[in-house]
């Protein structure tokens, strides 16, 4: 739209647009040799989403959630967390709890854009990418701006979610500054359980499926450009959380006696140097703290009062990165690189204070050349690791494109290595949930995991429609796993022994202890379709389906891999329209998917979910945006009602239709 005044306000939707994750250096979707999903900054607002896991799971249906007080269990791909290297602006994200990562650290408030990659990439990103890449890209305003915003989203069930941004640039200098307060109420679908050993007789329980939380979130971000060629950065992050969860109570089961309280410092500080447009080297140091523990809402004689506060783990990492970009030939582009990273977990269970650290170097080449009418995208890579535990690893990569018109056809071998995490290997962990005692033992014995990933990808891109199908195999040889053990007489003397903090009730109640092991191998196919157009000015559609078969075996027995899900589908239908002034923006979107596999559990059953989001933009002259939003989550009201049981596990936990009312002010 030409009009300056109504720029504000009109949409526009890029199926080519600017990525990084796939290669490791800047350029356009239709251009990697390697197939990477994005999420724009526009589709997440468009959706009306404020989270990173409503963002994910609304629109990629290879990725799922299980939201708990402990975090946020990821699967992606029929993989989970530990598989899935999550980073922010190249650099990982540390911090978990029994695998489940605390996203609420991501600040919705500042992503540009989120990059995914399926499978492999460990030449380029080394241990905890067997499984894939999430990359969050921030935005930082680089023209002379001085802009306050504020976005405030209320729904249902007490969420409600705020931001305020606050940028500044001015001659090469800039500060980015936002808070971001979030929170939700616990809340249940089902208020019976059964009784121990019972499939018939139930009593009520207070026990949440979603719990609640409070979150702040303050981030400050420094850069400078002196010139054209050098530019530096400097970040640090700050997260609290608390959860928010029903006390006990004498008369009903459900409630706990604390809340599990986070608190995370994250600092960055790096550089880059531009020889040239095609040049560049760049260096980055992070520095990340993650910590948890008990916080008392209900006294326990002789042990604990109101408000105490009891560590339970805390995790550090460093990690060192020196990048070069390279154009050593005609049509190539060469990335070479170097990482040092460093763990270390301290966690009360079990006095446990270990650490260690890994050293990494990468080269890669990609060269582009003319075939005919078309041309070949040829990429070859490797990475070196030195892990203090495991010693010496070499993972290879190597890929090819070919580009004929809007059409491309890509085949990618790499392999992957990972570590047995900190916890698998020394885990003495006892925590009660819900009145029930959860224990899991690491193992020093483990052996680290290699990967095969192998996949191929047809591809048609155009300014109005866009068509992907991919299909893959991501084998995983010494899989580690966390096997449910069934208690017995002996087996529980033993447990009382290990964990005397152990009540006589929890011990009665206890079916089960988890013991991480290697399995021989896990295997993962998977076939992924994704269609998105632009159908007529102003309206997008895009269409994404993801098959995935899961398996581990140990022996000769083959089991599904632990909350795998066969098929998902996501869809979204976007119109937006302006006239002068004013801009109104419709998204309809759904999420379908089948049953969610459980190995020592009842599966969780397939489900629907549609989502409505409206958004009215209101150009109020040149320093002022308004932007009222109003929407319903959950269309069909589909809720899991399942009564709760020590065999029950969930996939849905949506409490019901919601509606939603947002306001975001830019001045």
């Amino acid at each position: 739209m030409e009009h300056r005044d109504s720029s504000k306000v009109s949409r526009t939707y890029d199926l080519n647009p600017v990525v990084v994750t796939g290669s490791g250096h800047h350029q356009r979707l239709k251009s990697t040799a390697t197939p990477v999903h994005v999420l724009s900054a526009q589709e997440i607002r468009e959706q009306g989403i404020t989270t990173f896991e409503d963002a994910v799971v609304r629109m990629l249906p290879q990725v799922s959630m299980a939201p708990s007080s402990m975090g946020t269990f990821l699967r992606m791909n029929g993989l989970g967390n530990k598989y899935v290297l999550i980073l922010i602006n190249g650099q990982k994200l540390t911090g978990d709890i029994s695998n489940n990562v605390d996203l609420s650290r991501i600040n919705m408030a500042r992503v540009k854009r989120i990059e995914v990659l399926d499978g492999a990439a460990s030449s380029l990103y080394g241990s905890d990418a067997i499984g894939g890449v999430i990359n969050i890209i921030t935005d930082q305003p680089t023209s002379s701006v001085c802009s306050v915003s504020n976005a405030t989203t209320i729904s249902g069930e007490g969420k409600l979610t705020e931001s305020v941004n606050l940028d500044i640039y001015k001659d090469g200098f800039g500060s980015y500054t936002t808070y971001t307060h979030d929170r939700a109420d616990s809340y249940q679908t089902y208020t019976e359980e059964y009784d121990k050993g019972s499939d018939t007789d139930t009593h009520p329980t207070i026990a949440p499926l979603f719990t609640g939380y409070r979150s702040h979130l303050l981030s400050q971000k420094f850069t400078y450009s002196p010139s054209r060629q050098l530019a530096f950065n400097a970040g640090l992050d700050y997260n609290y959380k608390i959860t928010d969860r029903p006390e006990t109570q004498a008369d009903v089961t459900g409630g706990t006696d604390y809340e599990m309280r986070y608190k995370t410092l994250r600092w960055n500080v790096g550089g880059i140097y531009k020889f040239d447009s095609k040049n560049s080297l760049q260096a980055d140091v992070t520095i990340d703290r993650f910590r948890y523990g008990k916080e008392y809402d209900v006294a326990k004689e002789g042990s604990y009062a109101v408000g105490d506060y009891v560590q339970s783990k805390k995790q550090r990492s460093i990690e060192q990165q020196v990048k070069a970009i390279l154009s050593l030939l005609d049509g190539g582009t060469t990335v070479v690189g170097s990482d040092w990273h460093l763990d270390k977990l301290v966690a009360s269970s079990g006095n446990i204070n270990q650490e260690t650290y890994t050293l990494a170097y990468y080269a890669q080449h990609e060269q582009r050349i003319p075939v005919g009418s078309g041309s070949l995208t040829a990429t070859l890579g490797a990475r070196y690791d030195y892990h203090k535990t495991f010693g010496n690893h070499f993972t290879p990569k190597a890929s090819l494109m070919y580009s004929l018109g809007h059409v491309n056809l890509r085949a990618t071998y790499s392999q992957g290595f990972r570590a047995p995490g900190l916890d698998e290997l020394y885990y003495h962990y006892f925590s009660v949930n819900r009145g029930k005692a959860q224990i899991i033992f690491g193992n020093t014995d483990l052996d680290p995991e290699r990967s095969h990933y192998l996949s191929l990808n047809a591809e048609f891109r155009s300014k109005v429609l866009a068509v992907s199908v991919t299909g893959y195999l991501n084998r995983i040889n010494d899989m580690v796993v966390r096997r449910d053990i069934a208690v017995d007489d002996q087996s529980l003397q033993m447990l009382q022994g290990e964990f005397p903090e152990m009540t006589a009730d929890q011990a009665a109640r206890l079916e089960r202890y988890s013991l991480y092991q290697n399995s021989d191998k896990g295997d993962v196919k998977g076939l992924s379709a994704n269609v998105s157009a632009n159908l007529f000015e102003g309206f997008n559609l895009s269409v994404n389906y993801a098959y995935t078969y899961a398996r581990t075996k140990s022996g000769d027995e083959w089991t599904l891999l632990e909350r795998s899900i066969r098929n998902t589908a996501t869809i979204a239908a976007n119109y937006h329209r302006s006239w002068g002034r004013y801009g109104l923006n419709v998204n309809l979107n759904g999420r379908l998917q089948s049953k969610t596999y459980y190995t020592s559990y009842e599966d969780a059953p397939g489900f629907g979910l549609w989502n409505l989001n409206t958004t009215h933009s209101f150009d109020l002259g040149r320093h002022l945006l308004v932007e009222p939003s109003l929407g319903v989550e959950n269309i069909f009201d589909r809720v899991d009602c399942r009564t709760d049981s020590s065999n029950r596990k969930y996939a849905l936990y949506s409490p019901g239709r919601r509606a939603i009312v947002g306001l975001k002010l830019k001045f």
